[in-house]
């Protein structure tokens, strides 16, 4: 038996709660791990709160990520103690995922830890640093460089938000940081960001094509602020989108791509193909000020989650929550 984080429905309704579970009860894998550290991102919230259609198979674990230690492996490149990372793969929606003492993986989906990172660590990246780190190659894939102008990280507070701030300011770029949470101005700048902006200037409808201003956009909120973000590009200008906290749709017209040649770069963390993954995961080892990293930090234990979820939907939650599962 061991400890895990349960979502379950029935015809008395949704519960979500810590509770022991049979290890027989884990799915087909090739690997059995450990679970040492997970972490909360805004797709566990929804998953947790039922606030989002992310769980599609019933009873679920949540936890989309995770960092631990194989136990058992009859995948031919994991062996017992090797050390790895989860991220994405559809745990925590159609299989179970880590927010639990133990999981049965696949090989395939592994990364191995990189050694600059301890668990710990690499949760407090997790799927959302990770994600950042994907932006931030989209737009040098796209021929971004420091010095060509502003760079408008939207969501700022929030886990990706917060590392592709710190990421893209180590890089040497103009970070503006876009935030519905004034109070939180000092910690942006602490990450790097050189102006702060309140996200009402980018929430609300907005025409289709606005005064020019960016030169790169990391977008993790989706819906009329990813479309005043693509409208305020500049020409040629490279947006990176990868969330939807606003909502999922985009209320934006064909005017910036036609116009001023505007790109569009859409971003998947939980797909991403291993060498991808592996290049983002070798960039977050050269590249993370760990200082910085350990100030955007809570931990948690396994039986805070149900709570934190809420907080972190609410708006309530300032950059990563680590769950330390042990």
């Amino acid at each position: 038996m061991f400890n895990a984080l349960l979502l379950e429905k029935s015809e008395a309704g949704f519960t979500a709660s810590v509770k022991p579970v049979d290890e027989a009860q884990l799915p087909e894998g090739d690997v059995l791990a450990a679970i040492s550290q997970s972490t909360l991102n805004y797709k566990d919230g929804l998953a947790i709160t039922q606030r989002g259609p992310v769980v599609r198979s019933w009873p679920m674990v949540a936890g989309i990520d995770g960092a631990g230690t194989v136990l058992e492996s009859s995948h031919p490149i994991w062996r017992p103690g090797d050390r790895f990372i989860h991220n994405g793969w559809g745990l925590g929606e159609t299989r179970w995922g880590c927010l639990a003492e133990r999981a049965r993986l696949k090989g395939d989906w592994l990364v191995r830890l990189p050694e600059a990172f301890t668990p710990r660590q690499a949760m407090a990246l997790g799927t959302a640093g990770y994600t950042a780190m994907l932006c931030v190659l989209a737009l040098e894939r796209h021929g971004v460089k420091s010095g060509h102008g502003e760079v408008l990280v939207t969501g700022a507070t929030g886990g990706v938000g917060s590392v592709a701030t710190m990421l893209l300011a180590k890089a040497g770029h103009h970070v503006v940081a876009a935030t519905g949470k004034a109070s939180e101005a000092d910690y942006l700048k602490k990450l790097g960001a050189t102006t702060v902006i309140d996200r009402a200037e980018l929430s609300a409808p907005g025409k289709p094509l606005q005064k020019e201003r960016w030169a790169a956009v990391v977008d993790a909120v989706g819906s009329h602020t990813l479309a005043n973000a693509l409208a305020q590009t500049r020409y040629n200008g490279v947006v990176a989108a990868c969330g939807l906290a606003q909502g999922a749709d985009l209320p934006a017209s064909v005017m910036p791509f036609i116009l001023r040649g505007v790109t569009l770069a859409g971003v998947d963390s939980v797909m991403a193909p291993v060498a991808l993954r592996e290049q983002a995961w070798a960039r977050l080892a050269r590249d993370i000020d760990r200082d910085l990293l350990e100030s955007m930090v809570e931990d948690i234990t396994l039986a805070d989650c149900v709570a934190r979820a809420t907080d972190l939907i609410d708006g309530k939650v300032r950059g990563r929550l680590v769950v330390n599962i042990a």
